[in-house]
């Protein structure tokens, strides 16, 4: 027996110890992404993307249409990622989940971003009125709203806000509004109006992150 074969049945278990972390995080991540139904959002969004360029093919490229429709899918894709914030487990998972207040970032994060990738790839090559700028503002105020929503009413609510919202900005859209804090009515490059949707966005992710959606456990 040799010094490397005595050296080798230790080296084993802390090869395991070193992978073990890191297959157990993912499974995690796994775990939360399917009790969130992730997968699913990620097909409406997609479903959304495809929405928008079908309208943007068929809409006129000015008049009020051409920003309502847009913002109605927009609205739509917030209030599928707000639905995600619904917890299927309630109060116990609150208890003894350490990581889930970082899951819940992450998640709500990563799907705005997503969203926000995907409706401009889908309308990519097409006239959108407010251009990519536009939608990433609209959309991450949409989403601030329904993460909002999700935690005063719950994640089964979520979409509640979204489209009280929209049933407010789609007047004004007419009425040329001039207030920041109706976003969808000011010009794409207006700051006021992307600094609101940014607080907006941002105490979403604050509030969810922290508290979650007011969800309870099912019987």
């Amino acid at each position: 027996m040799t010094a490397a074969e005595v050296g080798q049945p230790a080296l084993e278990p802390a090869r395991r110890g070193a992978a073990g972390p890191s297959r157990a995080g993912l499974r995690l991540v796994r775990l939360h992404a399917a009790s969130r139904h992730v997968l699913t959002c990620l097909v409406v969004l997609a479903a959304c993307a495809i929405a928008l360029r079908t309208a943007l093919h068929w809409l006129p490229r000015s008049g009020v249409y051409a920003r309502q429709i847009p913002l109605t899918i927009e609205a739509g894709a917030a209030a599928v990622i707000g639905v995600t914030t619904r917890s299927p487990f309630g109060e116990p998972e609150r208890a003894t989940g350490r990581w889930l207040p970082w899951l819940r970032l992450a998640a709500s994060v990563a799907l705005t971003g997503i969203a926000v990738g995907t409706l401009a790839a889908g309308a990519a090559a097409a006239h959108l009125a407010g251009g990519a700028a536009g939608l990433a503002r609209d959309l991450a105020g949409f989403t601030g709203i329904a993460l909002l929503t999700a935690a005063v009413l719950g994640g089964g609510l979520a979409w509640v806000g979204p489209i009280a919202y929209l049933a407010v900005t789609l007047p004004a859209l007419a009425g040329n509004w001039t207030t920041p804090w109706i976003w969808p009515a000011r010009p794409p490059h207006d700051r006021g109006a992307a600094i609101c949707a940014a607080l907006v966005f941002a105490a979403g992710v604050a509030v969810i992150t922290v508290r979650g959606a007011r969800d309870r456990s099912r019987e």
